[in-house]
């Protein structure tokens, strides 16, 4: 009995040492100093959880901005934010994005501006034809005019970034090289940008681009107006086969976060989203402007595009045609007591400054 009792004292002593041993060391939640980690704390707590939609797919040139939006908030908060994208309108699609972002179904969402037409009509000068001959120049442009001409749609959420694609180019099962190859043809546009084919001759059918490869398919549309990318992206260059070389308008993107989400969280993560909101406008016109060439490569030697080119006289007839629906938009929103004139002004400065 004596050894036995020996024996169950010997192995509390020794459960009592282990137990002093594990707690007289440094937890993995706080590093001993020098450890060369750069570790605290507050990086090992649970990180705060972002959502983040988006209508179209993953291969798409917004998405690419949300992928690298995502990378570099985790990286420069130290992991302390996770983003969890959505892509392909699994949790909010373009006909609702802005809405579901106000009341919270998302944290962030990107759309395109004009899919909402009316909602933004300032911007609608920024769109017309011929302004922009690039994204890098455009998106920086319409950053900075969100910034300081804030339509009323955004009032109660935050932006977060914003950008455009390069000039929209009319792309054609057949060929289109004057206003007569046009005349009548049904041709998806987003349906804000009606006016500017209806100029041209054309039917415009207003959709957004996901609607756009059944219209095709089922021959709805004979052919749609986008930037290049999209020939590669979502493969268009299988379904049309005639690139007119004439830019016309650009499609604003525009990332907003709910307000109630921006306001709950700690300042230095506000801080880094707003140093990313210029710079992400930048870097997305950059990689967009270089990702069209490779679009364009990849259409022609693997698919057999063509490139169609006005001829001088044709190209005259087109741009008397473009060129006086800004002023004529300027003049209507003007009469609208919207400040269609300072917007106009200042959106020249801008495009001067970033082309130099």
């Amino acid at each position: 009995m004596r050894r036995m009792w020996m024996s169950f004292l010997s192995v509390s002593m020794l459960l009592m040492l282990i137990a002093c041993g594990n707690n007289s060391g440094t937890s993995k939640a706080e590093p001993a100093e020098g450890s060369g980690t750069g570790e605290t704390k507050a990086s090992t707590d649970k990180p705060i959880e972002l959502n983040y939609a988006f209508f179209a797919p993953a291969s798409t040139f917004p998405a690419k901005q949300m992928e690298k939006w995502k990378e570099e908030l985790e990286k420069r908060t130290n992991g302390k934010v996770s983003v969890k994208l959505f892509f392909g309108g699994t949790l909010l699609t373009d006909k609702n994005m802005y809405d579901g972002v106000k009341s919270g179904v998302a944290d962030i969402g990107s759309s395109v501006t004009t899919y909402e037409p009316g909602k933004f009509p300032l911007l609608t000068i920024a769109e017309a034809p011929t302004v922009f001959q690039n994204s890098k120049v455009a998106s920086q442009v319409i950053y900075n005019l969100i910034k300081e001409f804030p339509p009323d749609t955004f009032k109660d959420v935050k932006l977060i970034t914003a950008f455009a694609s390069e000039p929209s180019f009319i792309q054609m099962k057949e060929p289109v090289a004057s206003l007569k190859d046009l005349r009548g043809k049904q041709v998806r546009i987003p349906g804000g940008l009606a006016p500017v084919l209806t100029e041209l001759g054309a039917s415009p059918v207003g959709m957004s681009q996901s609607e756009a490869v059944e219209a095709l398919q089922t021959g709805v549309v004979e052919g749609y107006v986008s930037s290049r990318e999209v020939l590669m992206d979502l493969k268009f260059a299988e379904m049309v086969k005639y690139v007119t070389d004439y830019p016309l308008t650009v499609s604003i993107h525009a990332a907003v976060m709910n307000m109630d989400t921006w306001n709950s969280l700690p300042p230095d993560v506000q801080k880094v989203i707003d140093e990313l909101g210029p710079e992400m406008s930048a870097w997305t016109g950059d990689y967009l402007d270089n990702h069209v060439k490779e679009s364009m490569d990849w259409s022609v030697k693997e698919q057999g595009l063509e490139v169609v080119t006005l001829s001088p006289e044709e190209k005259a007839v087109w741009d008397s045609k473009m060129h006086p629906l800004q002023d004529k938009t300027i003049a209507d929103l003007k009469a609208k007591g919207l400040p269609a004139e300072q917007f106009k002004k200042r959106l020249d400065e801008l495009k001067a400054e970033y082309s130099k």
